[in-house]
């Protein structure tokens, strides 16, 4: 096959997962700026092992597996594996999806907090259970896939996804009582 046709069937099958790899690789690393470089660092080792990649199946799993295994080299490279939350910086405030055209001034800042508060809630998990959570809630990536991606037995992506949402539930309820 030659390096054009590779490029051309690299950027088809890979491309089109960008904002799930991004996305990844934000909640693992709660950093922007690193997400972005370890990202690319994926994309690049990716191609230099697509070959390996067999067209048959779904990239997006095959990708996400590469953004976490670069994300927990990142980590471990720098003696973290929690990340604090910054409410300006993890807010997704700036999503115009966020916003509702009819929403008033008083809903926003309603949305706004509950957003925070959520988000603050799932930064406070393991990096193990944060990324099963991504992965299922917000990727919908199915429980074999998810599997796919972490390395480990469906059942155990099913019992990391329980405790997840259970110790989401009780930071959220936590966060209630504060306020």
């Amino acid at each position: 096959m030659s390096g054009t046709e590779r490029t051309r069937r690299f950027e088809a099958a890979v491309l089109p997962h960008l904002d799930a790899a991004y996305n990844l690789a934000r909640w693992l690393l709660r950093d922007e700026q690193s997400a972005q470089d370890v990202v690319q660092e994926a994309y690049l080792r990716a191609f230099r092992f697509f070959d390996g990649f067999r067209g048959d199946e779904d990239a997006r799993p095959w990708l996400l597996s590469i953004v976490r295994n670069s994300c927990f080299t990142w980590l471990r490279e720098r003696g973290r594996d929690h990340v604090e939350f910054d409410e300006e910086r993890d807010s997704d405030q700036r999503d115009p999806a966020f916003y509702e055209a009819t929403d008033g001034p008083e809903r926003l800042l309603e949305r706004k907090l509950e957003r925070a508060q959520v988000n603050a809630a799932i930064a406070t998990l393991t990096p193990l259970f944060r990324e099963v959570l991504i992965l299922r809630e917000l990727e919908a990536l199915s429980y074999d896939e998810i599997a796919q991606v972490v390395g480990i037995p469906v059942g155990t992506v099913m019992s990391r996804l329980s405790r997840a949402r259970s110790m989401l539930r009780t930071a959220l309820a936590a966060a209630d009582k504060e306020d």
